[in-house]
């Protein structure tokens, strides 16, 4: 590395004079090298320093749970388990009458004089066993018996029941299978053995994909009836992480509402799919990360959680400007957040904090402001992004019922991730399906607080019979 400066800024003149051409070329050469370390230096700093959940807005998920960084503070000297003092918790027993066996235990004999011993305790010590008992498949057979007529010479069989399906699997089997490919994140293999060894049913991973085929096609309407329902919300939260379709990338998406959370696999991250998921006229306020592709909707609350993140990664950064700048919005962050967390707790009325977080807002924007005249490049252009659109960083003061961040999709969407994580994606279209309609059930009825395997059976109950499927969404 050869350095372009003049020799007369590297070495002052009056200095330059009283050198030797060998001292000179020296100079320069030590000159060469402290540059070629500086550069070195610069390097290793910026590759030790890569962001994290903590310091920048990558999600947490994309941490491994055993790579996280321990926590500072010093390890706790108490032992492990509940403390003295702490409140005991007991197994409540279950009443007598919905035991199935009560066994009376009577001793015959005194334990210490060995006479024999009468009459009953009125109030025994009572010691309960919980066990589940051997599984047995219930197997139904149809005998379909076929006829012949003496009159025209055809034969007829009879037809199966309307619900019984055309295959050996049954309603509340095919769900649990479901729930063990998707809920609980098992692969196909391990599904079909969890059904042999465990329910003592044939089964082999094929037949799994058979089943996953027909609990999507279930599961259809009730995915576009949430689906469309978004259009009509006031409030959602918004995410989406990467997947794969077999060899194809692919963006698994998600809505919260209220009662309700939608996952959609688009093969996208553009503003097209959120389109596709909201519909064209949504109206309603998103909450979600900084993303260029929802500039589209007209109202946004971009999330806190990851604006806090870039604020301490100003003040890691170890630039002077963004280090002043970063401990500035700090101070005001940590004043604001003091205050939402009194609204939530209920210590002061919505007004009142809306009344004082105005004011907050305002300093914060000031601050902002101030750093769109900085001499750093990078901490002018943060400043001007966030107060050009500080719209989207108060909707939480001026919009009752909105939150500042983004955790609700971000819990929604961990399960999805994991699973991601486990299975690498899926491998065909009707796949992808099943993935956004089984969590897309499975978030809402745990939402709701419903019986997701019940759901589930009603669903596909509904489907054999040729019925509408159950209502997902709560009654009005």
């Amino acid at each position: 590395m050869s350095d372009s400066k003049p020799l007369s800024l590297i070495i002052p003149p009056e200095v330059d004079a009283e050198l030797t051409p060998l001292t000179r070329a020296f100079v320069l050469m030590l000159f060469v090298q402290i540059r070629q370390l500086e550069s070195r230096i610069e390097i290793l700093e910026s590759r030790s320093n890569k962001p994290t959940p903590q310091n920048s807005s990558i999600p947490p998920s994309t941490v491994h749970t055993h790579g996280k960084p321990k926590p500072k503070k010093p390890k706790s000297k108490k032992k492990r388990g509940g403390q003295p003092g702490h409140k005991r918790t007991l197994r409540v027993l279950v009443p007598s009458e919905q035991c199935c066996k009560v066994i009376p235990l009577i001793p015959t004999n005194c334990r210490k004089c060995d006479r024999i011993l009468e009459g009953v305790d009125p109030s025994p010590i009572r010691h309960q066993v919980c066990d589940i008992p051997p599984i047995v498949p219930d197997f139904t057979e149809y005998q379909r018996h076929r006829l012949y007529c003496c009159h025209c010479g055809v034969t007829t069989c009879a037809e199966l029941p309307q619900g019984v399906p055309h295959g050996q699997t049954g309603a509340r089997l095919m769900a649990l299978t479901a729930m063990l490919m998707g809920h609980f994140r098992q692969s196909k293999r391990m599904a079909s053995e969890f059904l042999r060894d465990l329910l003592n049913l044939p089964c082999c991973p094929s037949l799994t994909v058979k089943i996953q085929k027909q609990v999507s096609q279930s599961l259809a309407a009730p995915h576009e009836e949430l689906k469309k329902a978004l259009a009509f919300e006031s409030n959602l939260h918004m995410d989406e992480t990467p997947t794969k379709q077999a060899d194809i990338k692919a963006w698994l998406w998600t809505a919260v509402a209220k009662s309700f959370v939608v996952f959609a696999v688009f093969s996208s991250r553009a503003a097209q799919a959120i389109t596709e998921l909201l519909g064209e006229n949504f109206q309603g306020i998103v909450n979600c990360d900084r993303a260029k592709m929802y500039f589209q909707l007209p109202h946004l609350q971009w999330c806190w959680a990851h604006l806090a993140r870039d604020i301490q990664a100003m003040i890691d950064s170890k630039v002077p400007d963004r280090v002043e700048m970063g401990e500035k919005l700090s101070k005001q962050l940590k004043v604001i957040f003091e205050r939402w967390h009194q609204f939530k707790a209920g210590e002061i009325s919505w007004d009142e904090f809306r009344f004082r977080a105005v004011f907050d807002a305002q300093k914060f924007n000031g601050l902002l402001y101030e750093g769109t005249g900085s001499h750093d490049s990078r901490l002018r252009n943060q400043c001007k992004s966030l107060h050009t659109h500080s719209e989207h960083l108060w909707r939480f003061i001026t919009t009752h019922g909105v939150e500042p961040t983004n955790n609700t999709a971000e819990r929604a969407l961990r399960p999805a991730v994991i699973y991601r994580k486990l299975s690498f994606g899926t491998q065909s279209e009707s796949g992808s399906r099943f993935v956004e309609r089984i969590f897309s059930v499975m978030g809402t009825c745990r939402l709701q607080k419903r019986n997701a395997f019940e759901y589930l059976v009603q669903a596909i109950q509904a489907k054999l019979s040729n019925q509408p499927a159950p209502q997902i969404l709560p009654a009005p």
